[in-house]
């Protein structure tokens, strides 16, 4: 029997708390926040800093509009590296879920970063939010319709777009994800804004950890691999109107996907490889 090399696993929809309209907004925030803070601490998205670097050079745009925020994203522990290259670089972060705590947090801490605090749909982004589009852990979010809306919309905005994942459709991504509740009992004391619920629901009543080990194993087996993000690309209206560059690079012992694109007016040409 072949094994499938990692990522290459056809992806696989269940669903996730996270996603849930009716699922807790408390407990949504509370899991984005880890999320936020484990991508950082870790710097799993530092490898890919030349590769968004070139795709800001490539936009043309010095702002980023941050799609699927959630509690500041991966993105948060690049910009100041990011700002030694464009230090005029703007970042705009939104959400479909907003977390309103995080926004509050980013003000006080980070006033360089603006969240907005109303709905955005990464599928169909209001025409007044102009810049570089960038996605970090979210695309595995999105059906392949809906993921198809994203970058198509991007495409229609002549908008560029670089998207990020940290797990993969693979057996060492599984099995990271599968001892996930273990960071979060270890993590959670030192996750910033303070809440005491966090600890309520981390410790005494442990829905944090049980839904982030569900999430995180559903995650991977959402993952777009490689392959997957080249078919959707190719199922564009005008996708040769842009410059796509679609991979896998190591950070660590993980790996981190990668799907960017930008008009070709405004880039050199990066083959779809």
């Amino acid at each position: 029997m072949r094994i499938p090399p990692p990522g290459n696993m056809a992806r696989i929809h269940l669903f996730e708390f996270e996603d849930q309209q009716a699922f807790p907004s408390f407990l949504r925030n509370y899991m984005t926040d880890f999320l936020q803070f484990l991508s950082n601490k870790t710097r799993l998205f530092h490898p890919i800093l030349p590769l968004l670097a070139e795709a800001i050079r490539q936009s043309g745009s010095r702002q980023l509009i941050d799609l699927a925020s959630g509690g500041g994203g991966g993105l948060l522990g690049l910009l100041d590296e990011l700002r030694q290259k464009f230090p005029e670089l703007r970042v705009l972060q939104t959400d479909y879920y907003p977390n309103r705590d995080a926004a509050a947090y980013l003000q006080q801490t980070r006033p360089d970063v603006d969240y907005l605090d109303v709905p955005v749909d990464a599928r169909q982004v209001p025409t007044h939010l102009k810049g570089l589009r960038t996605l970090f852990l979210a695309l595995h979010h999105f059906r392949p319709a809906d993921a198809r809306a994203i970058l198509q919309n991007a495409i229609d905005a002549r908008s560029g777009i670089a998207i990020f994942e940290g797990q993969e459709h693979s057996l060492p991504s599984l099995l990271a994800m599968f001892f996930s509740p273990v960071s979060v009992l270890l993590t959670t004391p030192f996750i910033r804004p303070f809440r005491l619920g966090r600890l309520v629901f981390t410790y005494l009543i442990p829905l944090v950890p049980l839904c982030v080990w569900w999430d995180g194993i559903v995650s991977s087996l959402r993952t777009y691999s490689v392959d997957e993000m080249r078919a959707l690309i190719h199922s564009l209206d005008r996708h040769d109107t842009f410059s796509w560059h679609i991979g896998r690079i190591k950070s660590g012992p993980a790996a981190v996907l990668y799907l960017i694109g930008t008009a070709q007016e405004s880039a050199t040409q990066i083959q779809l490889i």
